[in-house]
């Protein structure tokens, strides 16, 4: 099982899990909580209960690099092209725009 922590706007809004059922999304209470929140895309308002999918979510799976950038990160990192759970976590620490997901328990 892979975990990572997702943050908007350098504020962790919630958990990403990849495990053998598939990816799962679910935002931290805190975060929902605050009135600054947003939510993740509108797809993803911010509810309670844990989103699930088969496949990774879009607004992750486009944060993702492409084309020969991801042959770059692919190759520096050893990571599978299609180990999209793996690329997210290396490659979207700190990427452009408001959204970054970095390993559970990262420093």
């Amino acid at each position: 099982m892979k975990q990572a922590e997702v943050y908007v706007n350098e504020v962790r809004c919630g958990i990403l899990t990849e495990d053998e059922e598939g990816f799962h999304f679910v935002y931290d209470d805190r975060y929902l909580a605050r009135e600054d929140a947003v939510a993740l895309s509108p797809t993803m308002p911010l509810t309670e209960p844990r989103y699930d999918r088969e496949m990774m979510f879009p607004v992750f799976d486009g944060l993702i690099p492409e084309g020969w950038l991801l042959d770059i990160a692919s190759t520096s990192w050893k990571i599978d092209p299609r180990d999209r759970m793996s690329l997210l976590m290396a490659c979207c620490k700190d990427c452009i725009g408001n959204i970054s997901v970095k390993p559970l328990g990262h420093e």
